[in-house]
């Protein structure tokens, strides 16, 4: 296959860009690689944080490091590219705050966000982190991963109420979860904090595969569900048009 780094490179890719978390035998068959060799270069991921194993299945996922990198890697190509672009337009003629972020364990990382220019509104910055169980966005991205991995994460310890509307039944918030993936969209009606309503969508690569998350919030004196719905026409477009503009990014590099 060549080098050893470009063998590292196909278990990577093959680990973490399948529909499922594979397992050794499947790993070495993707790359072509013997059990042994394959064995040897997982270990080497898993001890730089690069990928992790998963015991119950004896199969491996994205580690934290790998985690990170993508994280910073995507924010890099949107604020260096058109992308940022597309989310300002986006906000200049939704007149809201809009973000674009992805998902972290349970929380949802902001990768980038544009502000609105009314003085009455919710400032955070690149980087910020919400829980991803009471935010438009968290929910949308919980929504589209497998449903034994969101199951996981929504068990993994209780969930924190921030408001009246804070959805902490893992059970009640999995069949919310599951009419967001049905329908494409996701709302959060002041369950993170009183007076703020957000509205979320998928962004999609190629493949069709959900990859990030775009969301406009408002207060509720501005903005209600109805004029929230109404929104989804012109989210639905700029998310097509991120989607697109990532894979350029990362196609060529910038």
């Amino acid at each position: 296959m060549g080098s050893a780094l470009q063998k590292a490179i196909a278990v990577l890719e093959a680990a973490v860009t399948g529909p499922r978390n594979l397992r050794l035998t499947e790993l070495a068959r993707e790359t072509g690689l013997s059990r042994q060799s394959a064995h040897r270069i997982l270990r080497q991921l898993e001890e730089s944080g690069m990928v992790q194993h998963e015991p119950l299945h004896d199969s491996y996922l994205v580690g934290h490091r790998l985690k990170q990198l993508s994280l910073a890697a995507l924010a890099a190509a949107q604020r260096s590219g058109a992308g940022h672009e597309i989310l300002s337009d986006l906000v200049s003629r939704i007149g809201e705050s809009c973000n674009l972020g992805m998902l972290d364990g349970r929380e949802v990382v902001y990768v980038d966000r544009v502000e609105c220019d009314w003085p009455l509104r919710l400032q955070l910055q690149p980087g910020s982190r919400l829980p991803a169980h009471c935010s438009a966005m968290g929910k949308l991205l919980l929504a589209f991963l497998e449903p034994e991995i969101c199951d996981r994460l929504l068990g993994a310890a209780p969930l924190t109420r921030h408001t009246a509307n804070t959805e902490t039944d893992p059970k009640r918030l999995r069949r919310q979860l599951d009419r967001i993936c049905s329908e494409e969209v996701s709302i959060n009606d002041q369950e993170y904090m009183a007076g703020l309503l957000g509205i979320a969508v998928p962004i999609r690569d190629g493949q069709g595969r959900v990859i990030a998350g775009l969301a406009v919030h408002a207060p509720v004196a501005r903005m209600n569900k109805t004029q929230a719905i109404g929104h989804l026409p012109e989210l639905r477009a700029a998310a097509s048009k991120l989607g697109h503009n990532l894979e350029v990014d990362f196609a060529t590099g910038g």
